[in-house]
């Protein structure tokens, strides 16, 4: 296990217990937003919109200045997943962890330091059902240093980040799907600024990201390993978008050098129907090309995807519609994270090259119980170009209980089950079902 340059880290299963007994000490924090659904936020878990991305570093950094203190921050995450495969093998573990954390307050107005030590343990899963991504190898619980930065104040509204970091962007972030998030080793610079007189704001970022520890690793690998490509090359992202109250657009691009080049770009316009009736609609695009030497296949290859997502509430449903087209000589990857198409949802990316999907989703808010909602989604696809592939069509369940209020206001608890038929020669199904408990706060 990698623990870098912190000696302290604690040895295995230390963390576990002393995540429990922090519950007892601590103030609320809401779930991780990753792992949190909401009714009317269509984005899947692990997966993250140029919407939400360059905000949370920058935002919550500017919070914690104003507070003018040291912050803590402790999440226990309990987590059990089942599937039954397409050829008839399972993949089923439990697992209990999370992460405990703190960031200083601001030393002379400018300099702060943040630390964040991660872990998963195994309750149960036989060693021969391995591959939910819950653990380590073989069922086999880890603990790493996922983070240790500095953030240093450059301006009011410009940051630059240094070390280890979670950060979250459409084809990297933390993909925080499993039981811990992505962090990479990276030195970064984020910022917004107000544009115009009516609200719109531009935020934006560039970084050099080093190496990546993926959702069950407890060692970090440079960028390039992660991708597939067997040299060490690191990242460059750079990117950026402005919104206002009913516009977004923007891109950001990411260039390993000699592996991979991806460009990535989101617009999305809300229509003001009526003060009750925003429905919205959003464009993205992806393109993906070797690069200079080309190591990662040993050729030039393109793939890129389209996709066009319109969302509006009716009633006490939020309704969601999806299409996407993946083109190119070889399907689209997504090393660095979850993969940002409108169509990924919870086992299927759809971005096999060749593929078309349609994707339908209902959301429902229950009134009478506070923060229960539950939706429904089926994808449809298409068969990609690949004539050893087939077409998959996938249907999603998901049921979660977040309380907005009262002592469990700290806690949520979510079922998620997905169906999968692949049509080919012959009809296959697999079965996923997932159990997530979270429970996080801060002080």
């Amino acid at each position: 296990m990698d623990y870098g340059p912190a000696s302290a880290m604690p040895p295995r299963r230390i963390l576990l217990p002393v995540l429990l007994a922090l519950a007892c000490f601590a103030r609320p924090l809401p779930p991780a937003a990753g792992q949190q659904a909401s009714a009317r936020n269509s984005a899947e878990q692990g997966r993250t919109s140029l919407r939400d991305s360059f905000s949370g570093e920058y935002e919550e950094a500017v919070r914690k200045a104003e507070e003018n203190a040291t912050q803590f921050r402790y999440h226990f995450r309990s987590f059990y997943l089942s599937r039954d495969e397409f050829d008839g093998s399972r993949k089923e573990a439990w697992a209990a962890g999370g992460w405990i954390g703190a960031k200083t307050s601001y030393l002379a107005d400018r300099f702060a330091f943040g630390v964040t030590g991660y872990t998963s343990q195994h309750l149960q899963g036989d060693p021969t059902e391995d591959g939910t991504g819950l653990l380590g190898p073989g069922q086999s619980g880890y603990d790493v240093l996922g983070e240790l930065y500095t953030d240093i104040k450059l301006t009011d509204t410009l940051h630059f980040y240094g070390g280890r970091k979670e950060y979250d962007t459409p084809y990297l972030n933390r993909s925080d799907s499993r039981m811990t998030p992505n962090t990479f080793e990276a030195v970064s610079v984020i910022g917004i600024h107000p544009v115009g007189t009516g609200g719109g704001r531009l935020r934006y970022g560039t970084g050099y990201f080093h190496r990546i520890k993926t959702n069950n690793a407890d060692d970090f690998v440079s960028m390039s390993k992660a991708a597939g490509a067997s040299v060490d090359r690191g990242t460059v992202a750079v990117g950026g978008i402005y919104e206002s109250d009913d516009f977004s657009i923007g891109a950001i691009d990411y260039l390993s050098p000699d592996i991979v080049n991806i460009l990535h770009a989101e617009m999305k316009v809300t229509l003001p129907v009526s003060p009750d009736w925003r429905p919205r609609v959003t464009f993205q695009y992806s393109d993906q090309r070797s690069h200079g030497d080309e190591l990662l296949t040993g050729g030039e290859f393109e793939a890129h995807q389209f996709g066009i997502k319109a969302e509006a509430p009716a009633g006490p449903l939020f309704l969601t519609a999806a299409w996407t087209r993946a083109g190119g000589d070889r399907d689209l990857i997504s090393p660095w994270a979850g993969h940002p198409g409108f169509t990924g949802v919870q086992y299927s990316d759809y971005n096999r090259a060749g593929e078309e999907a349609l994707l339908f989703r209902a959301a429902y808010e229950f009134e009478s119980v506070p923060g229960l909602s539950a939706y429904a989604l089926q994808v449809i696809g298409s068969a990609p170009d690949a004539a050893t592939s087939s077409r998959w069509d996938e249907g999603n369940l998901n049921l979660e209980w977040a309380p907005p209020e009262s002592w469990l206001s700290d806690l949520s608890l979510r079922l998620r089950y997905a169906h999968v038929e692949e049509k080919g020669p012959v009809r296959r199904d697999l079965e996923d079902f997932r159990v997530i408990l979270n429970y996080g706060r801060e002080w």
